[in-house]
């Protein structure tokens, strides 16, 4: 493992936690998708700003790169020996969207870009509960098809926190 994604179903899930984690037991550096995507103030970045800031982050020798951003996936899969995919279910993910809301209030998280401060609004809620049953069957084929086209790479799949905490134990 020295080129890893860490995907999940949903915001919430533990991407951020889990990629930071990992990186600390395997010293490979972790970027959070989130940091490059947002510019302060919560403006997004151009498709193609985003797109080339990921394509010179594959480019490094090692990395875990996290988060999901379907449009630009195939930068990271075409580079990618491992992925690891989180999937807990809905309410575990609703649980710890508003309990990040709760204590990171008024404050910005450090997996996200500077000067956009943790904020929950009703969409972000209403997107997490009506994408969630979808992203599940995505994520699962994309699982599949990254063990496809290329069988030599790694795939794991994590569901419960005691299947988190086992794989990161048994690091190193």
């Amino acid at each position: 493992m020295e080129k890893i994604m860490v995907l999940g179903v949903s915001s919430g899930v533990g991407k951020s936690s889990f990629a930071r984690k990992l990186s600390k037991k395997t010293a490979i550096p972790v970027h959070h998708l989130d940091a490059y995507f947002w510019k302060p103030g919560w403006v997004e970045s151009t498709q193609e700003e985003f797109s080339e800031k990921q394509q010179r982050l594959v480019e490094q020798d090692r990395w875990i790169i996290e988060g999901n951003y379907t449009a630009t996936y195939e930068i990271r899969r075409q580079e990618a020996d491992t992925l690891i995919y989180l999937e807990r279910p809905l309410m575990v993910c609703l649980y710890r969207t508003v309990k990040r809301r709760i204590v990171n209030h008024g404050k910005t998280r450090p997996d996200m870009a500077i000067g956009c401060p943790e904020k929950l609004d009703k969409g972000f809620l209403t997107f997490i509960i009506s994408t969630y049953r979808a992203r599940k069957v995505k994520m699962r084929k994309r699982m599949e098809q990254f063990i496809e086209e290329s069988p030599q790479h790694k795939v794991v799949f994590l569901r419960t926190q005691k299947e988190i905490e086992e794989f990161l134990r048994s690091l190193y």
